[in-house]
């Protein structure tokens, strides 16, 4: 069980990070412009320190894999889902978790808006359409659904004025478009784990994502200046803003899938505040790269083991790397009767709406293995009766492969493949052990 004194802020976990000499550190200076990605790069997946960063410090592949998200989570990585899952459900409590409002405004630091052109956006990949936030967790106030928690990418086109790609549809978007368009919102830079993960999540629109961050951990949260919003008091720097109605171009941009994103004409936001602890350090994702997939992927594997469970006993699910850790998954099931392989993929297609290709297999194999996984295919399934196909459903902009329609959803056929045993003499199935 985790104490109640345990620490998920990035300062404590640079800090265990050091003790257990698991910690890169870098002190020469490192350009923002592609050199300090390609640092981070390089690095990838030990944790790294960039003590200079155009003067600032830089903190980058604090999660890069499932067991790095579980370490900093608190959380047995051989239960990682079902441990997650009744947490956030409150089936389980954690010791300490809980949250709390401080006195004061958030920010032992004002920054003055003359420096707000210095702060460490990174431009990532030559043909970025210029320096990007990408790392940071944004609130908005819906007048209707309340509170939301979500990631978005800031392209900087001048000092304290950048596009945000928002997705059509979701959460960010309606609560713009419920504030006519001029929504004010705060943004978190180096938000403790328990917020980086909870931002990440994609529960109901009346879900408050501070509050499942509060069940993982101790939450303090404290006022903003200038925008009408709480934010968590162990974030390293938070931006205050508003989107201004208008509109600007976004883009290019390399994306989880590692190809570029095309330019967009997205919101313009512009800063009315910027405060920090002393010292800051700034979290950054690399785009495409191991942080990004952890965040990204690991929260649908946990929406998949939800869903599926309503229709079979789910034992696993593993978004897969080879699957950009966003297009494919892999379900592992402790099968009982006929038909619960398909009912667990039409499951997955629910839970995750981009998925386009996904595998079920049995409890005997091990799914982090994509040995294991082909195996199961190559022995337990036919594509003439195991394979479900959905044509012309929404899908994910950011396969290349998918029907693009400006301002509308994407659309692609979608494929599951059952490798689960159906019948016959089960002997027959088995691995033989030496």
């Amino acid at each position: 069980m985790t104490a109640p004194d345990f620490k998920m802020d990035i300062r404590s976990i640079l800090s265990n990070l050091r003790r257990a000499k698991r910690l890169k550190v870098i002190k020469k200076k490192a350009n923002p412009i592609l050199e300090t990605s390609t640092l981070i790069r390089k690095a990838e997946p030990e944790p790294l320190l960039l003590e200079n960063v155009g003067g600032a410090a830089v903190a980058a592949n604090l999660l890069p894999s499932r067991d790095a998200l579980a370490e900093r989570l608190g959380v047995d990585p051989q239960r990682f889902l079902q441990e997650l899952g009744a947490l956030l459900d409150g089936s389980k409590k954690r010791p300490g978790a809980g949250m709390a409002r401080g006195k004061g405004f958030y920010g032992q630091v004002e920054v003055p808006k003359d420096k707000w052109g210095s702060l460490p956006f990174l431009t990532y990949y030559h043909g970025d359409g210029g320096p990007y936030l990408t790392s940071g967790v944004w609130i908005v106030q819906d007048p209707q659904l309340g509170l939301n928690l979500s990631y978005h990418r800031l392209m900087m086109v001048s000092p304290g004025r950048g596009t945000v790609r928002v997705v059509e549809g979701r959460g960010m978007d309606t609560a713009i478009k419920n504030c006519g368009g001029k929504a004010e919102a705060a943004i978190c830079i180096g938000a403790p784990a328990h917020v980086l993960f909870a931002a990440a999540l994609s529960p109901g629109p009346a879900v408050n994502e501070l509050d499942l961050a509060a069940k993982l951990g101790k939450l303090e949260l404290l006022r903003c200046k200038t925008v009408d919003l709480d934010v968590p008091a162990s974030c390293e720097m938070v931006i205050e803003g508003r989107f201004t109605g208008d509109l600007g171009e976004e883009g290019p941009f390399v994306d989880i899938t590692g190809t570029m994103d095309f330019v967009r004409q997205q919101p313009v936001f512009e800063f009315t505040r910027v405060a920090c602890r002393k010292n800051p350090i700034h979290y950054a994702i690399v785009p495409g790269r191991s942080d990004h997939k952890t965040l990204m992927g690991i929260p649908k594997e946990l929406d998949i083991y939800r869903e599926a469970n309503k229709v079979c006993r789910c034992l696993d699910v593993r978004i897969t790397p080879g699957g950009a850790s966003w297009l494919h998954a892999v379900i592992r099931i402790a099968k009982k009767g006929a038909g619960e392989g398909k009912a667990a993929l039409e499951a997955a297609f629910r839970a995750h709406r981009s998925l386009k290709h996904c595998v079920v297999v049995d409890e005997d194999v091990d799914i982090s293995d994509a040995a294991e996984v082909e195996w199961a295919l190559a022995t337990r399934f036919q594509a003439d009766t195991d394979m479900l196909l959905l044509k012309d459903q929404p899908a994910s902009s950011l396969d290349p492969s998918a029907c693009h329609v400006k301002s509308q959803k994407s659309r692609s056929a979608k494929l599951g493949l059952d490798a689960t045993v159906k019948s016959g003499d089960l002997s027959l199935f088995r691995k033989v052990s030496e």
